[in-house]
C-alpha cells in the first residue's frame, strides 16, 4: 500500500503545539494550583491518635494534636484549606444528634486549635451534619421512621453556630434538608457571625461512591437509605434548581458531590451560577484508584492527574480531594 498523502494544508498542524513538554505547558488550557485544593480530615475527640481507615489507604482518623502536625506538613506543600469531619465522644450518639453542637466536640476543639496555631494562613472548613452523631445514622431527626425536614433544622443550626463560635471560616451544610442554608445564614447574621462563609453541598447525590466515607465517619444509616433527601443521580435540571435555591438563601459557595460521575452537572451548574463552585472528589473515587494502583492495574499519578484536571476542566473552582496531599507531594500535577 502506498503512503497516504495528507491533503490538509501544510500550515494547519495542531501537533506542532504538542511537540515538547514546554510547548504543551505553554498552551495548556487547564491547570490546578495548590491553593485550589482542600484536604479532608476525620477528627477524633482526643489529643494524639492515628487510626488507619482500611477502605481508604493512606487516610486515617486523627486526634487533634496529630491533625495539627498533618496540617503543618500540608501547608508546606501549599494546601491552605481543610474540611473537618468529627466523631462524638463515647456514648455521644443520640436520636437528635445533639453532640454535633457540643462546644468541646472534636470539630469545635480542632477548629480552635488550628486557628490558634495557623491563624488566617489556613482556611478551616467544617462539615455541618448530624449523621455521625445520631444513633440511627441519618442526617436529620426521625419522625415516625422518616427523616423530618423542618425539625432537623434547629440541631443543624446549633451545630453550625458552635463551629462558627469556635472560629471556623467556612461552614459546609451537607444534610440536604430544604431551607437549611437560609436557617444557618440567618442564625449566623443574628449572632454576629456575618463574616462566616456558607459553602452549601447544594448538589449532593445519593451515591454508591460514599461507602468508604461511611466507614471513616461511622455514619452508615441503621435503617433505610438517604434517597428521600439526597438527590437522584438521574437528574441534572434539579441540580441547577438546588444550586439556585441555595444561592438565593445566602450560600457563598456551592458544591457538587460526587465529582467524577457528575462532570456534566459541574458544567451545568458552572454555566448557570456565578458563585464559586466546589467539587468533592469523594472517598469511593479515591479508594477505587488506590485499589487499582495497588494491584498494578493503573498508574496512580497519571490517573489522579487526569481526574483532578477533568474536574477543573468541567468548571470547578476548588476541589476537595483525599488525593490532594499525594498529588502535591508527588509532583503529579
Amino acid at each position: 500500500m502506498s503512503e497516504l498523502i495528507i491533503t490538509t494544508p501544510e500550515r494547519v498542524r495542531p501537533r506542532r503545539l504538542r511537540r515538547t513538554p514546554a510547548l504543551r505547558d505553554l498552551v495548556a488550557e487547564t491547570g490546578i494550583a495548590a491553593a485550589q485544593l482542600v484536604m479532608p480530615h476525620f477528627v477524633l475527640p482526643t489529643g494524639k491518635a492515628e487510626v488507619p481507615i482500611p477502605s481508604m489507604p493512606g487516610i486515617a482518623q486523627v486526634g487533634i494534636e496529630t491533625l495539627v502536625g498533618r496540617v503543618e506538613s500540608d501547608l508546606a506543600l501549599g494546601i491552605r484549606a481543610v474540611l473537618l469531619f468529627g466523631q462524638p465522644h463515647d456514648g455521644g450518639k443520640t436520636p437528635d444528634g445533639a453532640a454535633a453542637a457540643a462546644a468541646n466536640g472534636a470539630v469545635q476543639s480542632a477548629v480552635r486549635r488550628l486557628k490558634e496555631t495557623f491563624g488566617d494562613s489556613l482556611v478551616v472548613m467544617t462539615d455541618v451534619c448530624l449523621c455521625a452523631y445520631t444513633d440511627h445514622g441519618h442526617c436529620g431527626v426521625l419522625r415516625d421512621g422518616e427523616v423530618a425536614n423542618d425539625p432537623s433544622l434547629l440541631p443543624l443550626v446549633d451545630a453550625a453556630l458552635s463551629h462558627a463560635e469556635a472560629g471556623a471560616d467556612v461552614l459546609a451544610p451537607s444534610d440536604m434538608m430544604d431551607g437549611r442554608v437560609a436557617a444557618i445564614r440567618d442564625a449566623l447574621d443574628e449572632t454576629g457571625h456575618d463574616n462566616v462563609i456558607v459553602m452549601s453541598y447544594a448538589v449532593k447525590y445519593a451515591s454508591a461512591y460514599y461507602g468508604p466515607f461511611r466507614d471513616a465517619a461511622d455514619s452508615t444509616p441503621g435503617m433505610g437509605d438517604r434517597k428521600s433527601y439526597q438527590m437522584d443521580c438521574r437528574n441534572v435540571r434539579e441540580a441547577i434548581r438546588e444550586a439556585d435555591l441555595d444561592a438565593g438563601e445566602g450560600a457563598d459557595l456551592v458544591m457538587v458531590k460526587p465529582a467524577l460521575p457528575n462532570l456534566d452537572v459541574i458544567r451545568a451548574v458552572r454555566e448557570t451560577s456565578d458563585l464559586p463552585l466546589a467539587a468533592y472528589n469523594v472517598s469511593g473515587e479515591y479508594s477505587a484508584v488506590k485499589a487499582a494502583a495497588a494491584n498494578g492495574w493503573l498508574d496512580e499519578p497519571g490517573v489522579v492527574r487526569e481526574n483532578l484536571l477533568a474536574i477543573r476542566r468541567a468548571g470547578a473552582d476548588l476541589i476537595i480531594s483525599y488525593h490532594a496531599r499525594d498529588a502535591l507531594a508527588g509532583g503529579w500535577l
